[in-house]
């Protein structure tokens, strides 16, 4: 288990904050770097790139940068969202919870079949139209062809990218990756906080700034998405072969001008605030950092703004 101290995430930020970023978005470019190297060395026996992770973890900008390393050896690189996938909202096939509602967590919220079909056909270079997925309707339409060539790649990611009910028999021809926060941070007391809640800070800033959600809806909605992380995801993280931790050292700092006061807002009001206190209480000692500090393909700029990449 990674634990950074708190009090030395202050002083980084305070004294040397340029320094400290630089080395954090290294760790976290080393982590790609060695699933990017493998790749170009293993003759294309996996051309199939499958990225999951729970929600928050980073999958996108993860897919994003892997395929801008991979294109800057040489290859090329087709990426594509799991979410083109996504069943029509009226569908029966769709699985409800216990409150009749559709469960957006549910593998079964994907076809299965129409997946499982196209990830075959393109480890055989064989074309595929791919959908694509109108969530101002919760439609799916029409998308562009595609085609794989001998030596070309396929980046496929998704909270369910390593479930073999989704992906079907092209697990034997992929390449599995597994990404997450996993570094927990430790303040003067020794309590640690839990890398959820990093996650859910990302949702939080992301919520707010871009999808016009208030923080109770965030959390409301989070409830929904951890039990649907127990259920579908992690009991398939184990099939990764590479294991990447998201975890950005400076991203709380950057995160608390947008999070801390929302959440004292709440306190008294928020049913269930117990459960999220522990942020407020972590945040309240962490030095906020400016955002224009955060380099524009950093992992943290998918949840603040400002990204050199289109999410």
């Amino acid at each position: 288990m990674k634990i950074l101290k708190l009090d030395e995430l202050n002083r980084n930020t305070a004294e040397a904050p340029e320094s400290f970023i630089e080395a954090a978005e290294a760790q976290y470019r080393e982590g790609i770097e060695e699933v990017a190297k493998k790749l170009v060395t293993s003759d294309n026996a996996h051309p199939i790139i499958l990225i999951s992770g729970p929600s928050g973890s980073g999958k996108t900008t993860t897919a994003l940068r892997l395929a801008t390393m991979l294109e800057n050896m040489g290859r090329i690189v087709h990426p594509i969202s799991m979410d083109n996938y996504f069943r029509p909202i009226t569908d029966p096939e769709n699985e409800v919870d216990e409150d009749g509602r559709v469960d957006l967590e549910s593998p079964k919220r994907l076809d299965m079949n129409l997946l499982n079909d196209h990830l075959e056909k393109l480890w055989k270079c064989e074309e595929i139209q791919i959908p694509t997925f109108d969530f101002s309707t919760q439609s799916r339409l029409p998308g562009k062809n595609l085609k794989r060539n001998p030596g070309e790649f396929i980046i496929l990611e998704g909270i369910h990218a390593l479930n073999p009910e989704i992906t079907g028999n092209i697990g034997d021809h992929a390449t599995t990756v597994y990404v997450s926060v996993r570094t927990r941070i430790e303040n003067s007391e020794g309590k640690l906080l839990h890398p959820s809640k990093i996650r859910l800070m990302r949702r939080i800033v992301r919520d707010k700034l871009f999808r016009g959600r208030d923080i109770t809806g965030t959390l409301d909605f989070f409830k929904w998405v951890e039990r649907g992380e127990e259920r579908f995801i992690m009991p398939y993280k184990h099939k990764a072969a590479f294991d990447i931790d998201t975890f950005i050292s400076y991203e709380a700092a950057v995160y608390k001008p947008f999070v801390y006061d929302e959440l004292i807002r709440i306190r008294d009001s928020y049913a269930d605030y117990e459960s999220y206190c522990d942020m407020e209480e972590f945040l309240r000692d962490i030095d906020g950092l400016d955002r224009e500090y955060v380099p524009l393909n950093s992992l943290v700029r998918e949840f603040v703004g400002g990204s050199k990449y289109a999410y």
